[in-house]
């Protein structure tokens, strides 16, 4: 028994239609979607001490990020309940201990001897399964979701008492301008890589089997291995040409499902929706397939986000690799963030992703609206139209361009992160950084640095905490800088401090002040238009008529 299968645990389900069926029995007990929703979510956590850490070495800890960072939201847990509704619920007409799967099993032979998809011997093998279609653009995370959710379930279980190896799900990708038949081969090949075997071979290499023969096998062997749910991605890469046309792919999903009798997800982009129009608009539902659209996060009101997109990017916020990170994450640039995104979850990962490592390569260690803004310009000219689209509301569009890929952003990431490598290795700040002992004194570093260029500043700050550990940050901050303007330290063992005057700020590091500085904003904006509009809106702007009018 190879490492990816385990050996069969019985427990009672709570529910009447599922006990005393070992298939359904074996599988992870039945969750709660608070519990489903932890099983779900990543345990991605940085500590303080990264920060302090070689920007090269942060680099590739930022690109983690886009790999690992998981926060499940409401569709996550419809999915997951309809997963595993899907699979137990497959499961209930294909009991072994009652002759069910040995009844779908005979008419699976039947089917294959004598080449007929509609022969049966026992006509009260009834299936029990449901079929699902999943559609949502590129970057909504649907694959992704969905194979978080069945690593939840063990592939392959073996059942001892049976003999019996049961496979809990199989997962079949489309490939580039498919076949029909090459769904067929690459359900053989998956089966294969679960379990070691070589039914691609058997089936389809050494035989010329047409598409109904085919999915006769596909029936058979999926029942010999109680298959308990297909799924079927990027069915949108299926070509029309040699597929038949529309038509013929809707009649083979038609028949696959009624065929095979266990549960099938097809799982694709708007692109694919044309193949379904006609059963989607039906109320008979001829294959089935319930659907569910699976959408960018939504913003919900601009002045008042929705809880989603609120948590989501609050729990990605928190997974900054920056020096001078803002401990909060602003309304202005959660607005921003959306607006360039348009909550599509694989561009909002890696829009944040870019955005530290083009923090890093310039040295100014912070996200800010205008590093947002210049990294969507640069790095993610390819889905600019795609983009365009989602925002445009327009069904048409958004089917258009759902299918553009990002692999430019991924390049991107490998050629920033060479950027970083090839920089100095360690700056004077960094140096500075690493002998604080503390957070809180990073964090008075960061803040006195662009106003004291002293070389006493890092001992300065020391000798106050450890002389006043009583005190807060805000308490200690004017004790900081008390010492260092005055000529002379009071304390012997501290060295001669001379005068410090305030240096001027330079505008490539205006982007580096608090977000209420002037020259912040400014440096947020390119036209003067733009400045006078936010300024308005956050009532910075002398109103000279109403103080007019009050005067009057």
């Amino acid at each position: 028994m190879s490492a990816s299968k385990i050996k069969a645990i019985y427990r009672d389900t709570g529910v009447s239609a599922y006990t005393g069926n070992p298939f359904i029995e074996a599988l992870p007990p039945l969750q709660e979607s608070v519990d489903s929703a932890n099983a779900l979510r990543s345990n991605m956590l940085f500590h303080p001490e990264d920060l302090q850490k070689a920007r090269i070495v942060r680099a590739h800890n930022i690109c983690r990020i886009a790999d690992e960072f998981f926060q499940p939201l409401g569709a996550h847990m419809l999915l997951s309940e309809r997963v595993s509704l899907m699979i137990r619920g497959g499961y209930v007409g294909r009991n072994p201990k009652t002759g069910d799967l040995q009844r779908h099993l005979q008419n699976g032979y039947e089917r294959v001897q004598t080449g007929d998809l509609s022969t049966f011997r026992f006509e009260e093998a009834k299936s029990t399964a449901q079929s699902m279609l999943l559609i949502g653009c590129s970057g909504s995370g649907k694959t992704t979701s969905l194979g978080r959710i069945l690593q939840t379930y063990p592939q392959v279980i073996y059942h001892a008492e049976f003999n019996f190896e049961q496979v809990v799900y199989l997962k079949v990708d489309c490939s580039h301008n498919g076949s029909l038949k090459e769904i067929c081969l690459n359900f053989f090949r998956s089966l294969d890589k679960a379990l070691g075997t070589n039914y691609e071979k058997t089936y389809g290499l050494k035989r010329r089997n047409g598409i109904e023969t085919l999915l006769a096998l596909m029936a058979q062997t999926a029942n010999a291995h109680a298959l308990g749910l297909l799924v079927i991605d990027e069915i949108q890469h299926l070509s029309r040409s040699r597929s038949g046309g529309s038509e013929e792919m809707l009649n083979f999903f038609v028949t696959m499902v009624n065929t095979i009798g266990v549960p099938v997800m097809l799982i694709g982009t708007p692109k694919a929706r044309d193949i379904f129009e006609a059963d989607l608009r039906s109320a008979r539902r001829g294959a089935g397939l319930g659907a569910i659209f699976w959408e960018p996060m939504s913003l919900g009101h601009p002045d008042k986000p929705s809880q989603e997109w609120i948590a989501f990017t609050n729990n990605l916020w928190k997974l900054q690799m920056l020096q001078k990170r803002d401990v909060l994450l602003t309304d202005e640039i959660r607005a921003v963030w959306y607006d360039l995104s348009q909550g599509v979850m694989d561009i909002v990962v890696k829009l944040f992703v870019l955005a530290q490592l083009r923090a890093l390569a310039l040295n100014k260690e912070r996200i800010t609206v205008g590093l947002l803004r210049q990294v969507y310009e640069d790095e993610l000219k390819p889905v600019h139209p795609m983009l365009a689209a989602l925002r445009s509301g327009i069904p048409e569009k958004i089917a258009q361009y759902s299918d553009l890929m990002v692999p430019d952003m991924d390049k991107r990431l490998i050629q920033l992160q060479q950027n970083i490598a090839a920089m100095k290795e360690q700056t004077a700040e960094e140096t500075a950084l690493q002998q604080l002992a503390t957070e809180d004194e990073r964090r008075i570093y960061l803040l006195l640095k662009d106003v004291y260029d002293s070389p006493l500043l890092v001992a300065t700050i020391r000798k106050a905490f450890t002389e006043n550990p009583q005190l807060t940050i805000s308490q200690l901050l004017p004790v900081v800088t008390q010492w260092l303007s005055q000529p002379a330290v009071k304390d012997a063992t501290m060295p001669n401090v001379s005068q410090e005057k305030s240096t001027v700020i330079k505008a490539d590091a205006w982007e580096q002040l608090p977000f209420d500085d002037l020259r912040y904003i400014k440096s947020q904006h390119k036209q003067a238009v733009d400045v006078h509009a936010e300024l308005k809106s956050k009532g910075m702007l002398l109103d000279l008529k109403s103080v007019l009018a009050r005067a009057s």
